[in-house]
């Protein structure tokens, strides 16, 4: 027998559990942690930008042109800055989410969700994922 390989009975108790069923748990707070990112910078940056663009917006309403969108984002360049990025990780957010729905994960990220599956269950109750990754177990 070689030396990785160990009997059932001499298997650490942190590595007995559904790996699949963990990494997936990990998975989906994953993606609630996403969005939640997401959601806090639309309420915060979000928020910001649109209301210091507010006066370009009310012009926007009266007289909608290209032009006019184009100098209210370059006269106003930090509140610009400000939803690109919200629009970006917005964007980002759905496409990654739409290619694992449609796609699957790939199996770079299926690996790495369970590594830190395991890192998780071997600190044990002490990480903080622990109650949301493996329940009460």
């Amino acid at each position: 027998m070689s030396e990785d390989f160990q009997p059932e009975s001499e298997v650490p108790d942190y590595l007995k559990f559904d790996l699949e069923a963990a990494a997936d748990r990990l998975h989906q707070l994953t993606v609630v942690g996403r969005w939640l990112l997401i959601l806090f910078l639309w309420l915060t940056l979000g928020t910001w930008s649109l209301w210091s663009l507010r006066n370009s917006i009310a012009l926007l309403r009266e007289y909608f042109t290209w032009s006019a969108i184009r100098y209210g984002l370059i006269f106003n360049p930090i509140p610009a800055i400000g939803l690109v990025i919200c629009v970006a990780m917005t964007l980002s957010v759905l496409i990654w989410q739409s290619r694992n729905i449609l796609w699957g994960l790939p199996l770079h990220d299926r690996d790495q969700l369970k590594k830190r599956t395991i890192a998780i269950r071997s600190k044990g109750r002490q990480h903080p994922l622990w109650r949301w990754v493996f329940g009460a177990d």
